[in-house]
């Protein structure tokens, strides 16, 4: 019992200090909260001393992959607003649709949908949320609808590398991980529109407003999940990608002829930072206005497909330059920058950080660059200085949150079929017994919760939920894709996500009360997968 509750002891604490009034930021919450994992992990003694710190070393250099990327978007979108880029999209977005509906899911669904298939790593939100503040619509309210949104494509993620990845440990057959990855879209299919007008609500004060455009918004809707639903029965990579492009041309299509949106509703005054729909810039300037984003789909999309050979090149671990510390670890560095840190303090430990695959450098920071230099080189260096400088100053919280939170995961995840992740993941099972399919996603939630990756999920309880579908003799498709919807669903209230958003975002000490926002939301997708579940398990059976 008192294992148990020193697994639950660190993640209650977390929750509490979170959500409680007056709750405790992130920046200070995270770091508590990782000390007092640290010291149950001292006391129980499971490990030893050198295996602990090792992986509190691990978890402060696993910081460094959150935290590039939140840099690289925030100098990304510094660079868009310092140079007037963001305001010309502004401008051109109100041309398609002066509507707030169709442009909260112009941008906010089928964009961010998009690019949740070309990279994932918490870049949809990065990239969708600051779009969306630029054209007036309150920051902490984006933040909360970006985080909801991206959950639907994540159970693919960065071409299905939840899929293909985070369940080859169980080696399964074929057959059975393509069935679970239908199974899985399917479910996501079902939900999406529920989850997408609840999305709205959490941007939108007034649900008539959403109602008399409820036949957009639902073929929106439905023009990514459709085909993302058709490619699912064909490969595992291409679902959130393709469908994401499909969707996002024919939302844009959707808005521009005005088809089941509401000639007034949706269009009332948001305030200043609304754009002047009478300034309508030319195609010429909208094409370069818009390159820091079509410029950064093009480069992730390159530089994800396989086929292209840049993938396999960036990620390339073969040293190029190796340094022994002794016993605090061996750093090598290869020729495509994979920086890695093995035998950390004589143990089995390592950390890893590709500089070039990671999207920070690339894409954000080249195509960054390139716009500056596009909008005149005299003045580079003056708009540098100030971009540089508004960067660093937003990354100061974050910095402190992501620590903790990276730490307090890897004490949580240590000593893995005796970690504190897996009693609370076996104790869960438990209670749930014969009614699993109906609580698995809650599981796959969790380890989102704690890892910030759908990927990560999946490789830590996809062992516990094939043990629980054998011995209680339960689909295995279905139990796996359970686990996958969840993995995808716990996007919106991971710390890590939490903390990046309201970083790009400027939003201060308003993690817990995204989090307590998010949380229903999860919960009512997590009560509408895990009947879906019960019921495709029961019939399948």
């Amino acid at each position: 019992m008192h294992t148990l509750l020193a697994a639950y002891a660190p993640l209650i604490l977390l929750i509490y200090l979170m959500v409680k009034p007056n709750s405790m930021a992130s920046s200070k919450a995270l770091p508590l909260c990782a000390f007092v994992a640290y010291a149950l992990a001292l006391w129980q003694g499971g490990q030893s001393l050198a295996v602990v710190h090792a992986n509190v070393i691990s978890g402060i250099l696993l910081a460094f992959t959150p935290l590039a990327i939140i840099g690289g978007a925030v100098f990304l979108f510094k660079s868009m607003e310092i140079t007037g880029a963001l305001d010309t999209l502004k401008q051109g977005l109100n041309q398609v649709s002066s509507n707030h509906i169709a442009q909260l899911m112009i941008v906010g669904w089928a964009f961010a949908f998009l690019i949740e298939g070309a990279s994932g790593f918490g870049t949809p939100a990065a990239i969708a949320a600051p779009v969306l503040c630029g054209l007036g619509f309150a920051p902490l309210r984006v933040a909360m609808f970006c985080l909801v949104l991206n959950t639907v494509p994540v159970t693919f993620g960065a071409m299905g590398t939840p899929v293909w990845f985070g369940l080859s440990l169980l080696s399964l057959p074929q057959s059975t991980l393509m069935a679970s990855a239908q199974y899985a879209a399917g479910m996501n299919t079902l939900i999406a529109p529920v989850i997408v007008f609840i999305a709205l609500r959490l941007v939108m004060p007034d649900w008539r407003c959403i109602f008399r455009n409820g036949l957009f918004v639902l073929l929106a809707t439905c023009a990514c999940t459709l085909p993302y639903l058709a490619l699912s029965f064909y490969s595992v990579e291409f679902p959130s990608l393709l469908g994401g492009f499909v969707g996002l041309v024919l939302t844009v299509l959707l808005a521009r002829f005005g088809i089941g949106l509401d000639k007034i509703a949706g269009t009332e005054n948001r305030g200043a930072g609304q754009a002047d729909s009478l300034n309508k810039p030319s195609t010429r300037a909208l094409i370069k206005a818009a390159f820091p984003l079509w410029g950064t789909i093009l480069l992730l999309v390159v530089t994800r497909l396989p086929e292209l050979g840049l993938k396999g090149l960036l990620q390339a671990t073969e040293p190029y330059v190796a340094v022994s510390f002794g016993w605090l670890g061996q750093l090598s560095v290869s020729t495509s920058l994979v920086v890695t840190l093995s035998s950390i303090l004589d143990t089995t430990t390592q950390w890893r950080h590709s500089l070039l695959y990671v999207p920070s450098l690339i894409p954000f920071v080249v195509i960054a660059l390139a716009s500056v230099v596009s909008y005149g080189p005299g003045e580079f260096s003056t708009r540098m200085k100030s971009i540089c400088g508004q960067t660093a100053s937003r990354m100061i919280n974050p910095l402190w949150a992501l620590l903790g939170a990276l730490v307090f995961v890897n004490m949580m995840m240590l000593g893995d079929a005796d970690s504190a992740v897996s009693h609370i993941g076996g104790h869960l099972a438990s209670l749930a017994g014969d009614n699993w399919a109906f609580f698995a996603p809650v599981l796959g939630a969790l380890g989102s919760f704690f890892s910030g990756s759908a990927t990560i999920s999946n490789l830590t309880f996809s062992g516990i939920q094939y043990t629980i579908a054998a011995e209680l003799g339960l689909p295995l498709a279905v139990t796996m894709a359970l686990q996958n919807v969840g993995a995808a669903m716990g996007n919106m209230v991971c710390i890590n996500n939490i903390v990046a958003v309201t970083a790009i975002l400027g939003l201060q000490h308003q993690d817990g009360n995204i989090l307590k926002r998010t949380a229903v939301v999860l919960l009512l997708y997590a009560v509408l997968a895990g009947t879906m579940g019960a019921v495709l398990a029961a019939v399948l059976r």
